[in-house]
């Protein structure tokens, strides 16, 4: 990756509205590309069928330039690495998918979510929503799977610690096999999953540092072990505190009561929900 020049992204999915808690992590984002004199670039991770809406695209673009965002690059603008869409990025997965398979990193899992939630041998990790796989499929081969949906997933090195220094939270360490399991890359519907789709545009659209969410901690040591199988430099990686509500949970994009398009239909400016931060 080039360090010379400061990249960072913002990648919201169409799911929804974006709410507070997105514009906050969105907003350091921003700064940190200001702060370093570089620029910053919008995706959308549009991947999810069964939950990508028009609607949202619209009302993403239209939320974040209302909020005070401006990227350099985007599915509204075009750019160098183009299409800033990644339903329009199957081709840069396939090939990441095709050198993971190489490398005899991945193999071809059958295990449904039900079995996996019965067999998972393991608690979650903090902040992490997947169970820990319990290896069932590691001896298969795709040879032997005939007439049967599978998804690809991800060899970890079962006791290694996979450590990475976070640019906000400091020092964070992970070890394979009990803090995060085998991960899937690649859905049996044929689609990307997000550990791939995301290093694969990282990498293709040249980012230095990836600003998000702490609930992506698990995910980023999960994401070193694809840029190492690949034989690439990871970016650099800050990780935001998350916002939470009333409750104490944090926010989500069933929290229609502080979606941006909300706040906006009662008055609020941008600037008076940045003062409380």
């Amino acid at each position: 990756m080039n360090r010379m020049k400061y990249r960072g992204r913002l990648a919201p999915s169409p799911t929804g509205f974006l709410h507070l808690g997105h514009a906050r992590t969105f907003w350091i984002a921003q700064q940190r590309a200001k702060q370093n004199g570089g620029e910053l670039i919008l995706r959308n991770d549009d991947l999810d069928s069964t939950r990508y809406k028009m609607e949202f695209v619209d009302a993403m673009l239209e939320d974040l330039r209302w909020f005070g965002f401006a990227w350099s690059e985007g599915p509204d603008v075009g750019g160098k690495f183009a299409p800033y869409n990644q339903s329009g990025r199957m081709d840069f997965y396939r090939a990441t998918l095709k050198k993971l398979r190489a490398g005899n990193f991945i193999y071809p899992c059958t295990c449904s979510r039900k079995d996996i939630r019965d067999a998972a041998r393991a608690p979650h990790a903090e902040n992490d929503e997947e169970p820990i796989y319990p290896g069932t499929c590691r001896s298969n081969r795709e040879s032997e799977i005939v007439n049967r949906k599978f998804s690809w997933r991800f060899r970890v090195p079962d006791g290694e610690t996979v450590s990475f220094a976070d640019k906000n939270l400091g020092e964070q360490k992970f070890i394979a096999g009990k803090d995060f399991g085998d991960f899937v890359v690649w859905r049996p519907d044929d689609v990307p999953a997000y550990q791939l789709a995301c290093v694969a545009d990282d990498v293709a659209m040249q980012i230095s540092e990836v600003v998000r969410g702490a609930d992506l901690l698990v995910s980023t040591a999960r994401q070193i072990l694809i840029y190492r199988a690949l034989k690439l430099a990871s970016p650099d990686f800050y990780h935001c505190g998350l916002m939470l509500d009333g409750a104490g949970e944090r926010l989500a994009k069933r929290h229609d009561a502080l979606s941006l398009r909300t706040l906006r239909a009662q008055g609020k400016t941008p600037e008076s929900l940045r003062e409380n931060w």
